[in-house]
């Protein structure tokens, strides 16, 4: 049980910028606690998009204006972690155009102009997004886009090969009883958010597969960073659709 509460907080911590301490004495490396780690992702997604509504309702007197800054607090809250993942993605990308090698250029800590470029691009049309459901009043669907988005991401991690060690050592702890239950948890938490909640979730997680799977044929890999990449395409694409549609 305390390795359950372990991965928890590793999870929080290491996807989200929520104030988590460690003892020196936690082992945050053990299968039990990276395993319940991973699952407790899409979760991540539930705590910042209720956190988020919360800050809206607040500001919502300032209209555009309070969804905006409730916008951005979302992407602080989870460091940028993401979009700094499309810089290195897209980096990757232009230099195997030039014959470089992408790994090597997606590892650099430095970043080019066009990684910058698309980021701010995507940072922009996603904060419109944002703003947009926020100003229609379409908050559950909101907290349930972040659901799937995460979910998406933990299909992806048990199901593709990673030139990550990481990644890899994650996916080797991710046991199937784990999957399940983060599956079956969200599912019943996204459904009593909003009834189209399977309909989005199908779309979200069949869109992942193409984005991932494309940017990996692209790059001749897949990794952490291109998990971060289709994470933040998929939010933006469900923005989008839910706009549309609902």
């Amino acid at each position: 049980m305390y390795e359950f509460y372990l991965g928890v907080k590793f999870s929080l911590s290491y996807f989200s910028n929520f104030p988590i301490s460690f003892k020196k004495s936690d082992n945050l490396s053990t299968k039990r606690v990276l395993g319940s780690m991973l699952s407790f992702l899409p979760f991540v997604g539930l705590i910042l998009g209720v956190a988020i509504v919360l800050i809206f309702l607040i500001l919502s007197k300032l209209g555009w204006y309070g969804a905006t800054i409730s916008a951005v607090i979302y992407m602080m809250l989870y460091g940028f972690i993401h979009t700094e993942a499309i810089m290195d993605t897209v980096d990757a990308i232009y230099a195997k155009h030039s014959g470089k090698d992408a790994y090597k250029i997606i590892k650099e800590s430095t970043v080019g102009a066009m990684g910058v470029l698309y980021a701010v691009g995507f940072i922009i049309i996603k904060l419109a997004g944002i703003v947009y459901l926020f100003n229609h009043n379409l908050l559950k669907e909101f907290i349930a886009i972040l659901l799937i988005s995460r979910l998406s991401l933990l299909i992806l991690i048990d199901t593709l090969d990673f030139k990550s060690l990481f990644v890899t050592k994650l996916k080797e702890s991710l046991d199937w009883k784990y999957l399940i239950f983060s599956f079956l948890l969200t599912l019943l938490i996204g459904s009593i958010l909003t009834p189209y909640f399977i309909i989005i979730m199908l779309f979200g997680v069949v869109v992942s597969f193409i984005i991932s799977i494309y940017i990996g044929k692209r790059l001749g890999f897949i990794n952490g960073d291109v998990l971060g990449t289709t994470l933040e395409l998929v939010e933006i694409l469900l923005f989008l659709v839910v706009a549309l549609l609902i």
